[in-house]
């Protein structure tokens, strides 16, 4: 009895301790991002997106709310949107987001494709006891999908409270997380309101085991593979692409940061013969006029659009070898003109981008030395799909050894595509749990 007393109170110790520095952590974000908002258009825009409370009727209708912490969550997410208004039609779906590179893209009016898998789609507001209750009694969901990760105590422990099914999907966790450390009580807490967890890998179901969680995990992959080949297999020409690209070897650079592009530059001015789309990151005109300086002679997408400007008199494609990428959505398209690709983030601590993206259509992918936390690229550099390169001279031989080895190429390009396709199959597995446990019908 004594030993179980004093285990209680050092729960009720570091959850009180980690409830404090919760709190201060959400304070303090949100005073940062509000004083960054004056010059930073991205703060703005998360700033200005909660400034009204989301309201809407509630029309009696079984309601499912997916919460995604960004554009990437919501591709992971959007099959299972798509399979439940495809199932239920009768549903109400409700889409937030935390992060305005989500919310800002799947709103605009040139997405309607994607804003049309949820009746309303809002800025998540920041976690607190009344925002949570508001929103629970806004909404009034039937059901709560959580996609990957991003944790918000108030909002979970509520759902738990009301007595709402949360479903975890493509959960992918790691031994770093608090969940699994010494000081994790008020973590574990959040664990614990999910009803059913689904999760891409068995590391992931260990380190849940690891917490007492066993009952409630399956493995099933990831949904972005789902999405991905829904894609590809959908795939759209984009003319402009084609032309620019002609009968060229090129090489598609997606989602790149300065980083990756300082690594580019010397093998994209020895090479003209090469066609490169490079697509960065972040296509704020700052940034946009910084690649344009990198790479002399480029020109931008949007030029291409408005003025045709690769084309001769003739039609044949002109002798610029860069294609500057200064729009969102076409990144999943371009990749499918590539011979090979590059994938960025892979020279910053925060790692890689998605590069299922380019490995559904059978193309090799060259990414930095950070990527060690995304299985997916583990699994595509085990398989032979994936390349890691440390530096701007490993780059360029890597490259040289593919276009001088075209049975390697063609190799690399299989595996690529092939081990895409074994993944299939998670967003299939969540929706069958749905309907086994009726969670949407009466």
């Amino acid at each position: 009895m004594e030993r179980n007393s004093e285990q209680l109170l050092r729960f009720a110790k570091t959850t009180t301790l980690g409830k404090l520095f919760y709190l201060l952590f959400i304070h303090s974000y949100q005073l940062g991002i509000r004083i960054a908002a004056w010059w930073n258009p991205k703060a703005k825009k998360w700033v200005g997106g909660r400034r009204q409370f989301p309201e809407f009727k509630q029309q009696g209708k079984k309601t499912v709310w997916m919460h995604c912490a960004s554009l990437g969550e919501f591709e992971q997410g959007r099959p299972l949107l798509e399979a439940i208004k495809q199932k239920y039609p009768e549903v109400n779906i409700v889409l937030t987001f935390f992060s305005p590179s989500g919310f800002e893209v799947v709103t605009r009016p040139d997405r309607e494709a994607e804003s049309q898998v949820a009746d309303h789609i809002f800025y998540l507001p920041m976690d607190s006891p009344s925002n949570a209750e508001r929103m629970i009694n806004a909404i009034q969901p039937s059901l709560v999908l959580w996609v990957k990760y991003e944790f918000w105590y108030y909002y979970l422990t509520a759902f738990r409270k009301h007595g709402i099914p949360v479903l975890m999907a493509s959960g992918l966790f790691r031994p770093s997380q608090p969940f699994f450390k010494w000081y994790g009580s008020m973590w574990r807490q959040m664990l614990n309101s999910f009803s059913y967890f689904f999760v891409q890998n068995e590391a992931s179901a260990e380190l849940l085991a690891s917490v007492g969680i066993t009952h409630n995990v399956s493995v099933c992959g990831d949904t972005r593979f789902d999405r991905v080949i829904a894609i590809a297999e959908n795939f759209e020409p984009l003319p402009l692409i084609e032309k620019f690209c002609g009968s060229n070897r090129v090489i598609v650079a997606g989602s790149t940061w300065e980083e990756d592009e300082e690594e580019l530059i010397h093998y994209v001015k020895s090479n003209p013969e090469i066609k490169f789309i490079i697509a960065p990151h972040e296509i704020d005109k700052g940034n946009i006029d910084d690649v344009q300086k990198e790479f002399a002679g480029s020109v931008l997408y949007s030029e291409l659009i408005n003025n045709d400007q690769q084309s001769t008199a003739n039609g044949q494609p002109s002798p610029g070898n860069v294609l500057i990428i200064d729009n969102i959505g076409l990144l999943s398209r371009l990749y499918h003109y590539a011979h090979i690709t590059f994938v960025g983030g892979g020279f910053e601590e925060s790692g890689i981008h998605n590069v299922l993206e380019p490995a559904v259509y059978g193309k090799p992918v060259i990414f930095g030395p950070e990527y060690e936390k995304f299985a997916e690229a583990v699994d595509l550099v085990d398989c032979g799909a994936g390349i890691s390169v440390n530096n701007a001279l490993e780059l360029e031989k890597v490259l040289t050894e593919l276009w001088n080895n075209p049975v390697l190429l063609k190799q690399k390009s299989e595996s690529a595509k092939n081990y895409v396709y074994s993944k299939t199959g998670a967003s299939r597995k969540i929706i069958d749990f749905i309907q086994e446990k009726r969670l949407l019908t009466n």
